[in-house]
């Protein structure tokens, strides 16, 4: 077909590598099923992943929706302020690896653990320390998993509308249909559907990063370097070290999203999966070769459809958040639209599993088992059958908080994304990153870090409280919690360390 034929059916191709697409997520889905017999396999894969799969489901976990819809938009809102959360992205990648990969995973294999909050527990000798972990973690998860549903109703709302005309379903009808899509995806397979999506969509979002960022290069003459001047001349801060942002709110940025990587349990408890714990050696530059170039397309979009709007050769954006997909539908080729909308679609969906996955953990696992006081489980308690319950449920409520959400601030896809972010990083990064590597943290230290943060985060969070000069709110929880945690293992007597939790942190 010629060029001409290929642009007069753009959203018919569209929609069919769409369907496509979903169609052969959900047949994953049911294949994954066959080999989900158990909650091991339902939450940790029954830790036989291999080191290419769990490389690219580590990276692609990561962007997903945030990335792909949410850092466009950011960049189109606020020029070049979210380019600091994918640079320190990448050393917090470097950062996990070396802090948490070797022990994280001996010490949930000695203990058997099918939850990051077991290996807490286990690593400090308190319940408690874990069911906070498994609070957080819902709290995190119902911020992240509103963006994925979120950006998912937005991407499938603009395909259909270019398909089939405007006015066809309304954002809540999207989001039903996503929440269905995705509760018949998730319970069906679990993580493990999630991670072999993950490895057919994260090789497709490596190319077509590097592919859209040819295109995003190609939509306006002069290529990057006279969308720069285009900007600098409308506002020379957007393109400028900082952004609009400002040069406070962008450390903030800087030091949240650095340090806030190994505090992320999406990611994290993919370390727990593998077949050996020498994987880690091989994951790493893996991870961060698909990051880098999967980020091209955050970056490059959004600085292209900034310049086109500036420049007049396209209408200013309803929202900051149709970035991606205007650009899409308008310069790109047919064919890598398709493609890149599918593969989102099916970035959203994998990564919403990966959450759902971890959340329906602490609900029908982790907070239970602190019920009751540690121990196992009754033998005719179906934690299976409870956990793709507890799926349906998070993803009805976190459709609702997404809905919610859009109505208070329609341009909310990414700051959803920073709040969950935000939450996991200041009550994880302390308890998990320092404490598997210090042995004089003690469980009274990780409690109150724990406490004190979700209760900065969400009171600011409800209080729609904002700091001065752009600061983010979550890296003032992170730096109490930190301040906390060091403080009072400082202060109290060194903990006596399990046989086997010692021999996990000299590793």
């Amino acid at each position: 077909m010629t060029a001409s034929s290929l642009e007069a059916v753009r959203a018919e191709i569209t929609l069919a590598l769409v369907a496509l697409y979903l169609v052969a997520c959900i047949a994953i889905g049911f294949w994954a099923m066959r080999r989900t017999h158990s909650a091991r396999d339902f939450f940790v894969a029954g830790r036989r992943l291999g080191t290419w799969v769990t490389s690219i489901a580590v990276f692609s976990t990561t962007l997903s929706g945030f990335g792909f819809v949410g850092g466009p938009g950011m960049i189109y809102a606020m020029g070049v302020t979210s380019v600091w959360m994918i640079v320190t992205s990448v050393t917090g990648y470097v950062l996990t690896f070396v802090l948490l990969a070797k022990r994280l995973r001996l010490l949930s294999e000695a203990r058997d653990a099918l939850s990051l909050p077991d290996v807490v527990a286990a690593r400090y000798g308190d319940a408690r320390t874990g069911a906070l972990v498994a609070l957080a973690i819902v709290l995190g998860v119902l911020g992240y998993l509103a963006t994925q549903i979120l950006a998912m109703a937005t991407v499938l709302q603009d395909v259909l509308a270019s398909a089939l005309g405007p006015g066809v379903l309304g954002l809540e009808a999207c989001a039903a249909v996503s929440c269905a899509v995705l509760v018949l995806y998730c319970t069906t397979g679990g993580i493990i559907a999630s991670v072999y999506t993950d490895l057919v969509q994260g090789a497709l979002m490596i190319g077509a990063g590097v592919l859209v960022c040819l295109a995003a290069n190609a939509s306006m003459e002069g290529g990057f370097p006279a969308m720069a001047a285009a900007l600098a001349l409308d506002d020379p801060e957007a393109i400028g070290p900082w952004g609009t942002l400002g040069m406070f709110g962008s450390l903030s940025l800087f030091a949240l999203f650095m340090l806030g990587t190994a505090g992320q349990p999406h990611v994290i408890t993919k370390l727990m999966m593998t077949e050996r714990p020498s994987d880690a050696r091989r994951m790493l530059p893996l991870s961060l070769a698909g990051y880098t170039l999967s980020a091209l397309l955050w970056l490059s979009v959004g600085l292209a459809m900034r310049a086109l709007v500036v420049g007049g050769a396209h209408a200013p954006l309803a929202t900051s958040n149709a970035a991606a997909p205007v650009f899409l539908q308008h310069y790109a080729h047919p064919v890598l639209a398709g493609l890149v909308f599918a593969g989102l679609l099916a970035a959203i969906m994998s990564t919403a599993d990966a959450f759902l996955n971890i959340g329906a953990a602490a609900l029908v696992h982790d907070l239970p088992r602190w019920w009751r006081g540690g121990a196992p489980p009754s033998p005719g308690r179906d934690e299976l059958a409870l956990a793709r319950v507890a799926s349906v449920a998070l993803a009805l409520l976190g459709t609702a908080f997404a809905l919610y959400s859009h109505r208070v601030n329609q341009e909310l896809i990414a700051f959803l994304g920073i709040f969950g972010s935000a939450t996991f990083a200041a009550a994880l990064v302390p308890v998990v990153a320092i404490g598997f590597n210090w042995r004089r943290a003690t469980p009274r230290a990780a409690n109150c870090a724990i406490a004190a943060s979700l209760a900065i985060n969400v009171g600011m969070e409800l209080g729609d409280v904002r700091l001065p000069l752009g600061i983010e709110g979550g890296i003032v929880a992170m730096l109490v919690s930190l301040a906390l945690f060091l403080g009072i293992s400082l202060v109290e007597p060194p903990p006596v360390l399990a046989p086997d939790v010692e021999a996990a942190l000299d590793a």
